[in-house]
């Protein structure tokens, strides 16, 4: 009995010393919000401007309720080569109802992307991709679409990496997301994506709920149906959230002007001149693609996700760029 209390209280002792021991090194390996980051530029800019503006007292602090950060998603978040999820979408639902269509077989792009000329329908310009997205995208119910969408994305692989796309998200992107929502920031998707194509998923992938998600949507309207109230997807496009429509979009849904912007494209210079160009503490940041072995290398010249005058005026306004060889350690989660 005496034995037993005597090695009950050394047990004790020795998970006390162990505890003590060790609390440094679990702090210690604690301390980095941002692990995937190697220690360089873009890291530390980060930090600074996450600290200067949530610390009390700072002459740079922000309050809670403006801490607004607007992320696009395509090249951003996850990857957009060898083109954007949201083109392969379009063409799976082609080729799943082209039974249904005897017609695509003899009209374009319908034909292209049936007989697999790329070359045809990159041809086609964004006029034939909303020509396919509409004939697509459309016709149903919210609901309906909203089914057919989460089913795809859970099934779907990206070409390259046989894994689905939601795994191919960026993990230094979502260390970021979780940092600064750790010290009081906002996260939204602004993307020229599809509005409903992205909701069902981001919550679970990103942190992000589907209401702090904007995109390009298509007209709906209300419509009871067998005394059901249902929206109906309609064949004509309502907003294309790109460009120019960026800064209008975070103004009609959220608002409040972001403090920080991150993109990868010329698609989000006017989302970054937006943020950035205005008073008070601000910060932008581009990813820059500059890493073909471990996802991919490409700006100036590419089709998706074309970076040029963005990276130019990063210079000029002082923009953060990632490169993302260089700057992280890794690309995408460990499963």
């Amino acid at each position: 009995m005496f034995m037993s209390r005597d090695l009950q209280a050394a047990a004790r002792a020795a998970a006390m010393l162990l505890a003590v021991t060790l609390t440094p090194a679990v702090a210690l390996a604690q301390s980095d919000p941002l692990p995937s980051w190697n220690d360089t530029a873009p890291k530390a800019t980060i930090v600074e401007f996450v600290e200067k503006v949530s610390k009390e007292g700072s002459p740079d602090f922000v309050p809670e309720p403006e801490r607004i950060a607007v992320f696009d998603n395509d090249g951003t978040l996850w990857t957009e080569h060898p083109m954007y999820v949201q083109l392969a979408f379009a063409l799976d639902r082609v080729k799943a109802e082209a039974a249904n269509h005897p017609e695509w077989a003899t009209t374009q792009p319908f034909q292209a992307v049936l007989e697999g000329d790329m070359k045809t329908l990159a041809a086609a310009g964004q006029k034939g991709l909303l020509e396919l997205i509409m004939a697509t995208h459309a016709g149903m119910t919210t609901e309906e679409f909203q089914k057919i969408a989460s089913e795809w994305i859970a099934t779907a692989r990206d070409p390259r990496f046989k894994k689905p796309y939601t795994e191919l998200v960026y993990q230094p992107m979502l260390e970021l997301l979780a940092y600064l929502r750790a010290n009081g920031f906002k996260t939204y998707i602004v993307s020229g994506g599809g509005i409903e194509l992205m909701r069902p998923w981001t919550e679970k992938v990103y942190g992000i709920p589907p209401e702090q998600v904007i995109g390009s949507s298509i007209k709906t309207q209300f419509e009871m149906r067998d005394g059901v109230p249902t929206l109906f997807r309609l064949p004509e496009v309502n907003f294309i959230d790109d460009k120019a429509g960026k800064p209008v979009a975070i103004n009609d849904h959220i608002g409040r002007r972001p403090i920080a912007a991150f993109g990868n494209s010329d698609g989000d210079l006017e989302m970054l001149q937006w943020t950035t160009l205005a008073d008070g503490p601000r910060f932008g940041l581009i990813v820059h693609h500059t890493d073909a072995e471990r996802e991919y290398a490409y700006d100036r010249m590419s089709d998706f996700g074309h970076l040029d005058k963005a990276l130019d005026a990063a210079a000029i306004n002082k923009w953060t760029v990632v490169d993302m060889k260089a700057d992280w350690k890794q690309i995408f989660p460990e499963n």
